[in-house]
């Protein structure tokens, strides 16, 4: 007698935890897990990178003049005069608060991941919540100015809040069904 092997279905250890008809969103979950968390990361390093160039004292106004100047953009164009002025403002900027921000900023992306990894619900909420509130100032940017990397983060943060959305409503509905499948089995005996 030839021994089977296994089926798919029955190699992945998360399957068998499923019931019939419920679809198993593990892997989705964790790749917006390590969104989440790669998003925590960059705002440290960027914290961090800001904290260091304030630190030194780096004359920001002179940086962004030579950043114009290699990428051939007028300083007394609109754009230019723009990117000086910001550069002049961030020099004005507390260590400690931007710091604490990115603090707290990428605490809660990190707990957002953990939570997505580990398939809590309460993860979910917080995903769909968070995401949400981007929305309309990642449209408003968009509309004020429309870059591909404006496009790119809204159609990403609308992917992600779409999705968990219907992780959310499919666990929902799926619970609902089988409550009813067994308490139809329950009540019939069939």
């Amino acid at each position: 007698m030839s021994a089977q092997a296994p089926s798919p279905q029955m190699s992945n250890p998360n399957n068998a935890k499923l019931a019939h008809g419920q679809r198993d969103h593990h892997r989705g979950l964790r790749l917006v897990a390590l969104l989440e968390a790669t998003k925590g990361v960059l705002a440290l390093l960027a914290a961090f990178g800001f904290a260091e160039i304030l630190i030194r004292h780096v004359d920001l106004e002179d940086a962004a003049e030579n950043l114009l100047e290699v990428v051939h953009i007028d300083p007394e164009r609109r754009i230019g005069h723009a990117v000086i002025e910001f550069a002049g403002r961030m020099m004005d900027a507390d260590v400690a608060t931007v710091l604490a921000i990115a603090f707290v900023y990428s605490s809660l992306r990190f707990i957002e991941s953990y939570g997505l990894w580990r398939q809590r619900v309460w993860a979910e909420w917080l995903a769909i919540i968070s995401g949400a509130i981007y929305l309309p100032f990642e449209l408003y940017n968009l509309i004020r100015w429309p870059t591909a990397a404006h496009w790119i983060i809204l159609l990403v943060n609308i992917g992600v809040v779409a999705y968990i959305a219907w992780v959310r409503w499919d666990e929902i509905t799926g619970r609902r069904s089988r409550e009813r499948t067994s308490k139809r089995f329950a009540e019939n005996g069939d």
